[in-house]
């Protein structure tokens, strides 16, 4: 029987072949439907290479990986899975296949075999979803980063997928264009239960998951809540990883003495908890 979550990685490891040492050493992880999982990791740590293998663009040199219980290894499902579990990559541009933002959202639908009265209507849908029917008809070299990666976005969601793999979608984008994308992507997850595995650098994004594992080496070695997982400050820097501003100021503030809690995340939840020290009274009314 496969297994019933939405995403599971059992006992996988990856040697890349022109490399002595392997990428990723007896992992385990599930994902469960609907979650948004936020994967965090130094550069070679081993998270984008966990993130092909759950797009079944890499096969584990051991174990197995199962997406929406089909087994990444089994050749006959590859389109299946890859229709199940869209992925999106940092650079925009790799993804653009098109000349026009509506065909380039038919690709994969084409691919697929779509009826064209269907294919028309999925792409009518994933472009107002994402916010970009009035480009429908643009050059995709003509939008902005952030507009690429929301046209990626429709192009996987007009194949109907239960997951999204984001590795670094929003690396290359300015600010506004991080938010767009990752807004774009947690509406998707609330509204529709799209399943989401969202890789990235930026800690104030993995603080809006529902979950974080940590990567290094090679293997998860941590996981659980945000709160949880950047509450261990120190363990986090060890890793070479940075923890969310607010976060990092309520550590060291605890630290000359200030008794902050921890687990501190946002810029509104410091700003109450100074209150509450400073001005007792006020925070109690």
């Amino acid at each position: 029987m496969a297994p019933t979550e939405r995403l599971v990685v059992q006992d996988v490891s990856f040697t890349y072949e022109e490399s002595p040492s392997p990428a990723l050493t007896h992992v385990d992880l599930k994902v469960r439907p609907g979650e948004f999982l936020a994967i965090l990791g130094h550069n070679g740590s081993g998270k984008s290479t966990l993130a092909k293998l759950l797009n079944a663009l890499y096969l584990p040199t051991e174990g197995r990986v199962w997406v929406c219980g089909m087994d990444t290894a089994d050749e006959d499902r590859l389109w299946d899975i890859r229709s199940q579990a869209g992925m999106i990559f940092q650079n925009p541009d790799n993804q653009i296949v098109a000349t026009v933002v509506r065909e380039d959202v038919a690709f994969g639908l084409e691919n697929l075999g779509v009826p064209h009265d269907e294919m028309v209507e999925r792409i009518d849908r994933a472009l107002e979803t994402v916010n970009m029917t009035p480009f429908a008809e643009k050059a995709p070299h003509m939008l902005s980063g952030g507009q690429k990666q929301r046209v990626a976005i429709a192009g996987i969601l007009a194949m109907q997928p239960s997951c999204i793999i984001a590795d670094e979608a929003t690396a290359m984008l300015d600010p506004q264009g991080r938010r767009d994308v990752l807004s774009t992507v947690q509406r998707l997850n609330r509204e529709k239960g799209i399943t989401v595995v969202w890789i990235t650098h930026f800690m104030e994004e993995a603080v809006q998951a529902d979950r974080v594992i940590v990567v290094s080496d090679g293997g998860v070695v941590l996981q659980g809540k945000p709160r949880e997982i950047f509450s261990q400050v120190d363990r986090m820097r060890e890793l070479h990883l940075d923890v969310p501003r607010m976060t990092s100021l309520a550590d060291s503030l605890r630290k000359e003495g200030m008794p902050l809690p921890d687990g501190i995340l946002t810029v509104d939840e410091m700003a109450k908890e100074v209150t509450r020290l400073l001005c007792p009274s006020s925070s109690n009314t």
